[in-house]
């Protein structure tokens, strides 16, 4: 395994119970890179975090994290190698305020002495947390949350970030403020991470490298530059279709494929 891959699977296939989701997915994740997973709900695209997380073990294949074997292992012991997992749905704890989730993010470091450092770090990337250190996570509108919960999982200091679907129910400018966020906190900090989403055109535009999942299985990976600019990923993912108009090219809008 190379050195700048931090992340590998190979020929995972995971289920629930008798069905299916995942079938054969291999897929690498370079150091310092933002990789995303493209796919229409019910792909499977959640099924491949929750495996890499520990949340679901798979009956057939390999997770391996920084050259190391981490299938089947507790989730909290997954999270003390480096991994953190921002979850579909925005998972903040409701009765605790900010400063608490941000501390909670944070429960597996030794380096007790820099948590505040880090706190303050983050409400400079998230800096409606910092007016809102004090109220109740669950009083937050859903965008705030979002923040939070990825700000948490920031705390832990991970060598790999998993993103499920950030822009789920947020509005197309909260949706663009965050994934500024996720793409400054990758320049600036260098950290890792593993994006999946539903909305092409942001993931495209924010990540580096991209794999397009089909009924669980990987049909389609390059460069996010060179997906985007396939025939395919347009007409299907960013709900545009080409025509060929007096010799001109020409877009039109297509309603998205969800």
């Amino acid at each position: 395994m190379s050195d700048d891959i931090i992340l590998r699977l190979t020929n995972i296939e995971s289920s629930y119970g008798p069905v299916q989701a995942i079938r054969g997915v291999s897929l690498d994740v370079r150091k310092g890179s933002i990789a995303t997973v493209l796919g229409a709900n019910g792909a499977g695209k959640t099924t491949i975090l929750k495996t890499i997380s520990g949340i679901i073990d798979p009956h057939k294949g390999q997770v391996l994290f920084e050259g190391r074997e981490i299938q089947k292992r507790d989730p909290d012991w997954v999270v003390r190698q480096g991994i953190s997992h921002v979850p579909e749905g925005r998972e903040v704890f409701p009765l605790l305020t900010v400063r608490e989730n941000l501390l909670m993010g944070a429960y597996t470091r030794p380096d007790r002495d820099q948590v505040p450092r880090d706190i303050e770090r983050m409400y400079g990337y998230f800096p409606i947390l910092k007016e809102r250190m004090n109220q109740e996570a669950g009083q937050l509108s859903g965008g705030q949350q979002q923040m939070l919960a990825i700000a948490r999982a920031l705390m832990a200091r991970p060598k790999l970030l998993l993103l499920d679907e950030p822009s789920l129910g947020l509005s197309p400018k909260l949706v663009k403020e965050i994934f500024e966020i996720i793409k400054r906190v990758n320049g600036e900090e260098g950290t890792t991470m593993l994006l999946v989403e539903q909305n092409a055109n942001i993931a495209l535009a924010t990540a580096h490298f991209g794999y397009v999942l089909e009924v669980g299985r990987i049909v389609m990976q390059d460069t996010c530059q060179r997906l985007l600019e396939k025939e395919d990923i347009k007409e299907f993912y960013l709900g545009m279709k080409a025509d060929n108009v007096r010799g001109e090219r020409r877009w039109k809008k297509k309603k998205q494929w969800r």
